[in-house]
């Protein structure tokens, strides 16, 4: 059995509360095994014979629909993926030291194409870095999130596709925990 991460958009944000015990049940009731929450902001990693990552994001994206009664956009990665995510280093160690500055992962589904990595990267300015690795985005922000300027939904915008981001504490404890 393979063991993969999900990370869904829209869990606990945006009014859409949804309880970790519920969201476990519901990856259970799917046919997951050994499921686990982490954090209340929509990973869930899990165990399962399926090869097909686009197989196992479907039957993921369908059934949350039905369920919590919104769509709710899934990103599948493997334990070595999250492991690689988590010791990706873009940016300066200097920059990743200073307390004022956050670093955040993008999820995607894809990797983006030129065009759309110049939308994003015309972002950059004093406060917004970015650096894409494989399906990540990755988002030195030197302010808080809420005053940087950038939203989920300015990067989707250039991107022409969903992401959910998270932050790299959040990241490097589940590589710790789970790889």
């Amino acid at each position: 059995m393979a063991k993969h991460i999900a990370f869904l958009k829209a869990i606990n944000v945006g009014g859409h509360t949804v309880k970790m015990d519920y969201l476990k049940k519901l990856f259970e009731k799917m046919g997951f095994e050994k499921v686990e929450t982490f954090i209340a902001s929509g990973n869930v990693v899990f165990e399962t014979k399926s090869k097909s990552v686009d197989a196992i994001k479907k039957k993921i994206e369908t059934e949350l629909e039905k369920s919590l009664g919104y769509k709710v956009a899934t990103f599948i990665r493997t334990t070595k993926e999250l492991k690689e995510i988590s010791e990706h280093k873009p940016f300066k160690e200097s920059d990743l030291a200073n307390e004022q500055n956050y670093l955040y992962i993008g999820f995607l589904d894809n990797q983006p194409n030129k065009e759309s990595l110049k939308k994003v990267l015309v972002l950059s300015d004093e406060a917004n870095e970015f650096h894409f690795n494989n399906k990540e985005l990755f988002w030195l922000c030197r302010k808080n999130f809420s005053d940087s300027g950038i939203t989920g939904k300015t990067l989707e915008k250039a991107l022409g596709m969903e992401t959910t981001i998270r932050n790299s504490t959040t990241i490097r404890k589940m590589a710790v925990r789970f790889c």
